[in-house]
């Protein structure tokens, strides 16, 4: 009999979401770094990947487009999977992305705990962390897609807004786009894949479940609700076979290594570009 020994964390469109996500943003953070960096070598090679300085911007258009498209169809998902029966207090449940008072409380609690005076929090599903990362993907594609549509053809935005308007979109634009890029390539890549028990990298987006054991480490209120409501054997399931893991491991560290390697290549070379 097969050990189930690791409990479901996401569902399979949610993973195909991130993987989605995952990789239009490599995609827009190469073509907007290349096209930054065009006067380097760094700039130069990104650009020529994708078929030279004027494809990178084309590039970087339509799949700029293709994510806005995908933030409509979450924000649809969301509509469909809200408890509408229990509405509005069905969005303030454990289970809801929304933030509540509680992820203030477990903030400064872990941040008492980093320093060792007080003990660490019990998280349930999800952490203040992970709802901070999951709602600037909305203010930042809002910010950077609406500026980015504005770029992208600047005839028609100068007939609303005047010339200067452009300048500060591009500004804003490029701020938030390296804003995001440092989120991502340092804090996001550091929570998910270094932390001790998820090192060398965690699988739950890409395997969809997590270890049981760490779950009941880190996530302690969760485990111990779900197995008051009878709940937790039902979403146990097994570890994925060794195929299934390469492949796994094989597309974390890709994206990780590019992301990484974007992120280097930025900081080495800044000093050579002209803003």
């Amino acid at each position: 009999m097969t050990t189930k020994s690791r409990i479901k964390r996401f569902s399979p469109l949610q993973r195909l979401s991130h993987i989605f996500l995952m990789i239009t943003f490599l995609v827009q953070s190469a073509t907007g770094l290349g096209r930054m960096y065009m006067e380097t070598g760094f700039g130069q090679w990104l650009c020529w990947i994708f078929g030279g300085y004027e494809a990178a911007r084309e590039v970087h258009i339509w799949v700029g487009i293709v994510m806005l498209g995908g933030l409509v169809l979450h924000a649809c998902y969301l509509m469909f999977k809200i408890d509408w029966a229990n509405f509005p207090k069905s969005l303030f449940g454990p289970d809801s992305m929304l933030p509540r008072g509680a992820d203030i409380k477990e903030f400064f609690q872990h941040v008492a705990w980093f320093f060792g005076v007080r003990k660490p929090p019990a998280f349930d599903r999800w952490g203040y962390w992970e709802k901070f990362d999951y709602w600037a993907v909305f203010w930042g594609m809002v910010i950077i897609g609406v500026t980015g549509l504005l770029l992208a053809w600047p005839i028609a935005a100068s007939r609303i807004m005047p010339g200067w308007g452009l300048n500060v979109a591009l500004w804003v634009h490029r701020i938030e786009a390296i804003l995001a890029m440092g989120h991502v390539f340092i804090i996001h890549f550091f929570i998910a894949h270094l932390r001790r028990h998820n090192f060398p990298l965690d699988r739950a987006m890409l395997e969809g479940s997590v270890n049981l054991d760490d779950a009941r480490h880190e996530r302690p209120a969760w485990i111990k609700r779900l197995e008051s409501e009878g709940a937790l054997s039902g979403l146990l399931v097994p570890e994925a076979v060794v195929g299934q893991r390469v492949v796994h491991y094989l597309i974390g560290f890709a994206a990780v290594a590019i992301g990484l390697f974007l992120l280097v290549g930025a900081i080495v070379n800044a000093p050579h570009i002209h803003l």
